[in-house]
């Protein structure tokens, strides 16, 4: 079984920074694509970034030249490195991974989220 753990995330003021990180850690065969996704309470979850397994990334728009996302592909970890921060940044933040645990099975899978709140 694969699981998907983040760390990370906390209070920061506007503009400032934060780091994430998520690590899958079980039975992993390949891992296609992994990413950040954050929903505000009473709202659709919507993609943050994403990183496929040649290493192509996609951002939303509103993050574009603020978030960086990268991967560790020895370790299996992603990370989000969020730079100026904005009070509309706050969000809770799940790490997604589309993950084969063997050739003929994979999963989509989410990290338990993380609290991100940028205020003054």
């Amino acid at each position: 079984q694969v699981q998907l753990v983040e760390s990370g995330g906390g209070l920061v003021q506007p503009g400032g920074s934060l780091s994430l990180s998520c690590a899958a850690s079980g039975s992993i065969f390949s891992i296609v694509a992994m990413g950040w996704y954050r929903q505000a309470p009473g709202k659709q979850r919507e993609l943050v970034a994403t990183i496929n397994a040649g290493g192509a990334t996609n951002y939303a728009d509103s993050v574009k030249g603020r978030f960086t996302i990268s991967r560790d592909y020895a370790k299996n970890v992603v990370y989000l490195q969020m730079n100026n921060l904005k009070p509309e940044d706050t969000d809770v933040y799940y790490c997604n991974g589309k993950i084969y645990s063997s050739m003929t099975s994979w999963d989509d899978l989410w990290g338990q989220g993380t609290q991100v709140t940028v205020s003054s």
